[in-house]
């Protein structure tokens, strides 16, 4: 009876919410609106909230707006992976429209020149949606947003439109928020159930919080390698907003954040300034949410100190970046702590916080204005004092990753040089066409201090993200302060070493394994049905000394001629910009080309494991590393169809951060497999899996049980979280000699981790061919007690089960794709497994 009566209550209160889902439960009602303007349902199809706005029909609103208002300029930046538009809304007044140029280059000039004024000048505000697609109801709420903007008539409405220029980002992620909003729709009910167990709310692997290759993508504003990314980015930086919006959902039984975050943990680099008009917009929320009942807080969690999220991103950049969490619906309507939770009611929040930004941004113009005008001037300040000091970076061997590096300071309009000639630094030698040379006396040098500094001292042990992210450590370059006396020419354009064959060959091909895309190379040459080896040894041919990991082409006995094959390789070498040297002869100095120390190098043929259990993170990194960089094809290869595939096609099998997801049926088939000869990679808790699955067996160091002393109970959270790694940057000593680090050139290599796995050295040193060294950190927060764990500990273990091998690494070496450093270790463990 009780159940009965309940459930009727739930009905009723659920069908009343429901019903507000027109234009009235969300817009001011004191105010006129233009008839002219098409309404949000009278293109789309239904109201805003009564179903999950697909990308499709939310971009074709938006085109629909810009078409009806003079208020709106409509523009497609590029595509994403599945080939959605990243479309971006300029919305100010008519007479703005027509000035916007000169609008724009005032207020970049505002970021160059020490006197200006900010009286006639409008305050430029970014607001983007939904950067986690599972996170709707901030690109639902761009619906309304965007109508209210070029609909409400009055001097209101007047005032904020001349005196601001809104950059509109209706949804950050079109990937995932179609992912979405397709699962919430086809399992909608018609009588809405607000049961938290029903499949509505539990979305199938991999969700849709992800972008096509299962990227957070509001962890990519600094690194900037997805599309969507670079689109923004490019945005950002021709206009330079004072203020940006980043809006993002969090658990049901939440209520409604919006920033400051927690004070200790924002990063030092950021002006104190920043938080207290960040503080003074936060007035506004509350006076906005007040008015409409809604509960909020404030500055008791997430942080300001990872540059590479959307709410953060911008206050290294003379800007003030917002972060707005809404308790999620997951769907259209769910129970929660605080009663029902509908999702009219969290896309409604979502708009009132983008009308109460608006009206910040309006109230506090000349305010925010001068703080970006002075951010920028005791910029220039600290950057003369730098004088003609630089920073140099980049590989003697490895042209591609310096550029990939050279190509993240260029998106953030960062100047740099190429190098007049080589020259030595600090026991580095930099060659000129493999290095470049960056200014500290420049515009962004606060944004360059924050991208190569190691920082190991913090005010606070909690990180909501990563605590370390020194680029020139990720890519595994060479970098050293310098002067720029060896600068050359600015670059304005950034171009790949050219690569191809030296000559045509009757006796064979050889390059070495240092440049990034060799794998690439390699693979395609396997894929053709040509012969290859990888030479374990060092050798000298016609002068040129040949390091580890030499990949060499004979000639002859191959399915081409030697012409075809002289033409094939001439046409890869160039694509993958890659010296490749003809030899006319066998002997050497040191090992001949028909040494036993060559050995065959067998096309890889991948699965890599995803669904349940598996991290899609981890497994994404892989998948885009190995499809968009390698050109490498791997099987997708779900867990639960395991026990049906049949796996003697693959001789690798890729197992990313996990609890395995795999029944005892399917653990006996994979180990079977594995003793037939096959390679395990796996990675982080996969390793955890493998030993008590006694797969490998695994000599982790125990962990310190440390005892809280002096910790109150308030206290007891932040003392456990101050025992994770959230992410940190470690140093190993490596042993070049084994296949696994083959076309590294130095012998230390920085590593980026964020467990807490830690293995003990083999008592063989040469089973180690990767370690920690005794003091290994680099830049970053760790306990003192993991520190003490993870000095002289090994990231890699090796191990053999009948013919086949497990390689298990406890970093990942993927890490975002940005951590092009690394990315080394899975493709040699890939292409060189039989040598390990």
């Amino acid at each position: 009876m009780f159940r009965s009566i309940l459930f009727l209550l739930l009905t009723t209160t659920l069908l009343c919410s429901q019903s507000q889902t027109d234009l009235a439960y969300y817009l001011p009602q004191d105010i006129s609106y233009n008839e002219s303007i098409p309404t949000p349902q009278s293109i789309i199809g239904h109201n805003v909230g009564e179903w999950h706005i697909t990308h499709d029909k939310l971009v074709h609103y938006m085109y629909a707006l810009a078409n009806a208002s003079d208020r709106i300029t409509i523009e497609d930046r590029g595509k994403t992976f599945e080939d959605r538009p990243l479309i971006l809304l300029t919305i100010t007044s008519p007479q703005n429209h027509q000035n916007l140029d000169k609008i724009k280059t005032k207020h970049l000039d505002a970021t160059e020149k020490n006197s200006t004024t900010f009286k006639n000048r409008p305050v430029v505000v970014y607001q983007g949606y939904s950067i986690h697609g599972n996170e709707p109801s901030g690109s639902n709420a761009a619906l309304l947003v965007a109508y209210y903007l070029a609909a409400a008539e009055g001097a209101e409405i007047e005032n904020l439109l001349n005196n601001t220029v809104i950059l509109f980002d209706p949804s950050f992620n079109p990937d995932g928020l179609q992912r979405f909003a397709y699962w919430a729709n086809t399992n909608r009910n018609i009588n809405l159930n607000p049961d938290p167990n029903d499949r509505e709310y539990s979305e199938v692997w991999p969700g849709g919080r992800t972008n096509h290759y299962w990227f957070d993508m509001n962890r990519d504003w600094l690194p900037v390698q997805l599309p969507e990314s670079r689109a923004r980015i490019k945005t950002f930086h021709d206009w330079l907003p004072n203020i940006l919006t980043d809006h993002h959902e969090m658990g049901t039984n939440s209520s409604f954040f919006f920033q400051p975050g927690i004070p200790s943990r924002t990063h030092p680099l950021t002006p104190k300034l920043n938080q207290e008009l960040t503080k003074g917009i936060a007035e506004y929320h509350a006076k906005a949410l007040d008015k409409i009942g809604s509960l909020y807080y404030s500055e008791e969690s997430f942080d300001d100190f990872y540059y590479g999220k959307g709410s953060t991103f911008p206050d290294i950049n003379g800007g003030i970046g917002i972060l707005f969490e809404q308790a999620s619906s997951r769907g259209h309507v769910q129970e929660s702590d605080n009663g029902l939770l509908t999702f009219p009611f969290t896309i409604r929040n979502q708009f009132t916080a983008s009308l109460s930004t608006l009206s910040a941004a309006v109230g506090m113009r000349q305010e925010i204005l001068k703080y970006q005008h002075d951010f920028f001037k005791n910029a220039r300040n600290e950057a003369s004092k730098e004088k003609n000091k630089a920073i140099v970076f980049g590989n003697t061997k490895d042209a591609s990753r310096t550029k990939h590096l050279a190509e993240i300071l260029y998106r953030h309009k960062i100047k740099f040089h190429e190098l007049k000639t080589d020259f030595t630094e600090d026991g580095k030698t930099f060659k000129k066409g493999n290095a470049f040379i960056v200014p500290k006396n420049q515009k962004n040098t606060r944004l360059i201090n924050a991208m190569f500094e190691k920082r190991t001292s913090f005010q606070d042990s909690l990180f909501y993200d990563i605590s370390a992210w020194t680029f020139p450590l990720a890519f595994n370059l060479d970098y050293s302060e310098t002067t720029t006396a060896n600068a050359g020419n600015v670059i304005n354009e950034l171009k790949h070493k050219r690569g191809g064959v030296t000559s045509k060959s009757e006796y064979a091909y050889l390059f070495e394994w240092h440049e990034y895309y060799t794998p690439k190379l390699l693979n395609k040459i396997l894929n053709k049905g040509l012969r290859a080896k990888v030479s374990l040894k060092q050798f000298r041919s016609n002068g040129k000394s040949y390091d580890y990991g030499t990949i060499m082409i004979p000639a002859k006995n191959q399915k081409l001629n030697t012409t075809e094959l002289y033409l094939f390789l001439e046409d890869l070498a160039q694509e993958s910009h890659i010296t490749i040297d003809a030899v006319s002869t066998g002997l050497n100095e040191g090992i001949d080309l028909g040494s036993r120390n060559f050995r065959s190098v067998e096309l890889p043929k991948i699965a890599l494991l995803v669904g349940d259990g598996m991290s899609s993170y981890d497994a994404g990194e892989i998948w885009h590393l190995l499809d968009t960089r390698y050109d490498i094809i791997a099987t997708k290869l779900d867990t639960k169809s395991i026990g049906r595939a049949d796996l003697s096609r693959y001789n690798t099998i890729i197992m990313v951060n996990s609890n395995s997801g795999l029944s005892e049926t399917n653990t006996k088939k994979l180990k079977s497999w594995i003793e037939a000869g096959g390679t395990l990679v796996a990675y982080r808790n996969a390793l955890s899996w493998l030993n008590s699955k006694e797969i490998l067996k695994i000599d982790f160091k125990k962990r310190n049980n440390i005892k809280a002393k002096n910790i109150n109970f308030e206290q007891r959270s932040n003392f456990r979280g101050a025992q994770v790694i959230g992410g940190a940057i470690f140093n190993t000593k490596i042993d070049r000699t084994h296949p696994i680090n083959f076309g590294i050139t130095s012998y230390e290599l920085p590593m980026f981790r964020n467990t807490t796995l830690f293995i003990k050295a083999d008592k063989n040193s040469y089973n180690n061919p990767i370690q920690y060294t005794e003091k290994p950190l680099l830049s970053g927060y760790i306990s003192e007690e993991n520190l003490d764990s993870l000095s002289l500990s090994v990231p890699l273990k090796i191990g053999r089960l009948g013919r086949g091998k497990i390689i298990g690494f406890t970093d990942n070496t993927n890490f975002r794709a940005f951590w092009y450093g690394t990315n080394r270790l899975l493709m040699n463990a890939v292409f060189f497994r039989d040598e390990m």
